[in-house]
């Protein structure tokens, strides 16, 4: 495998990695915020493209590591070998509209559940570590933290 970086003035940055099968994928950064992706086979007769947006990339390499990504949450989990295999899942939800008007205290999210929200964001606007007073609005997305027992049973209880 051989990795290369290229500054392209104006452009942006490149990054060129050569699989050990010796087919090339290159990754520009764009000063535009965009990504742009290129592949050639090995015989060199192949080539492909994309371009991303910040967000589209974000997701690929959230899929590249391994990360689950579905339509309306995502989420991830983190092993901690040093605290006896200790696993904890992040997800995101997207409110629904019966869970409108209501607050993270009026629900007992935590005390129901044992997850925490410990994010939503809104038009764009992200309030982190919301106060139990915090009142959801149906579009919200939400950032839930939790064992995945937790996580379940929070998709069940609140989510419904």
């Amino acid at each position: 495998m051989d990795f290369h970086q290229l500054s392209l003035p104006g452009i942006g940055t490149k990054y060129e990695l050569e699989t050990d099968e010796k087919d090339i994928i290159s990754v520009v950064y764009m000063e535009n915020g965009n990504v742009q992706i290129y592949t050639r086979s090995r015989a060199g007769d192949d080539y492909c493209s994309a371009e991303l947006n910040a967000m589209e990339a974000r997701r690929l390499g959230n899929v590249l590591t391994g990360a689950i990504i579905e339509a309306e949450q995502e989420g991830v989990e983190i092993s901690f070998s040093a605290l006896c295999d200790l696993r904890i899942s992040v997800h995101t939800y997207i409110i629904r509209k019966n869970l409108s008007g209501k607050s993270i205290g009026e629900m007992n999210i935590r005390s129901r559940t044992g997850a925490t929200v410990i994010a939503v964001s809104r038009g764009g606007k992200n309030t982190v570590n919301p106060r139990p007073s915090y009142v959801f609005e149906a579009g919200d997305t939400v950032v839930v933290i939790g064992e995945a027992d937790q996580i379940k049973l929070f998709e069940k209880e609140i989510l419904g």
